[in-house]
Order: C-alpha cells, then structure tokens, then sequence
C-alpha cells in the first residue's frame, strides 16, 4: 500500500513556526488529494489542510492565514508550513494522501506515522 513517511515536528516556541514534510512512495499508486490531520489530547482527529493534486487549497478556520499547505507532485510529496503557532496548535499531525492503485483499479486512502509538534506558552 501507500507508504506516507513524515518528517519535522518537535518543539517550538509560542509565535514560531515549522514546516512538515510527508513523502509518498510506491510506484504502483497515483496520489491525488493530500492533507494534514492533527489530534490533540483528549480531541478527534481533525482536518487541518488539504491540497488537491492541480493545487487548489482548503483550510481549517483555526489554521486559516498562518498555515500554507503545499506540494510537490514530481517528489510526491506534501509540506505544511506553519506560522504563528500558538499552544492550542499543539498535537500529533498526520499526512493524508489519497491515491488510486493502478494495479487494481481502486482508490484509496493512507496515513502517516503521525509527528508531534508541541507549542510552548
């Protein structure tokens, strides 16, 4: 299946930023739609961004102007650039990429491992 592999997280200071970075492989699958999820303590998973494949963008209110979501379709690969962080930004972030196998002509949809990005007050 789609292999999402993510990098960056960690902790940053209140008003700081990050970039994430998750990259898809597996030459058998076509990746369309990509997006970043977050879950915080206590809370459901949450879309945050999504990208389609031509580029066209969709953020969560709370995100909206502080977060870019971008990607790279030569590298299959999808960044979040995150700006202004404030502590209720704090949460595990996970790559989502939808694709289509062409070996067996289905779509379909995958996560990655999930990165913690911690906002300090």
């Amino acid at each position: 299946q789609v292999q999402l592999e993510e990098f960056g997280g960690g902790l940053v200071h209140f008003g700081g930023s990050m970039r994430l970075s998750c990259a898809a492989s597996g030459s058998r699958y076509v990746i369309n739609d990509m997006g970043w999820y977050r879950e915080a303590p206590g809370k459901e998973r949450t879309m945050v961004a999504r990208i389609t494949t031509g580029g066209r963008t969709i953020y969560a209110d709370f995100v909206k102007g502080r977060f870019t979501i971008s990607r790279d379709n030569a590298k299959n690969t999808v960044y979040l650039e995150m700006n202004s962080l404030k502590p209720e930004d704090t949460a595990v972030y996970y790559c989502n990429a939808d694709y289509y196998d062409s070996v067996y002509d289905q779509i379909g949809g995958s996560w990655g491992q999930g990165s913690q990005v911690t906002v300090s007050s």
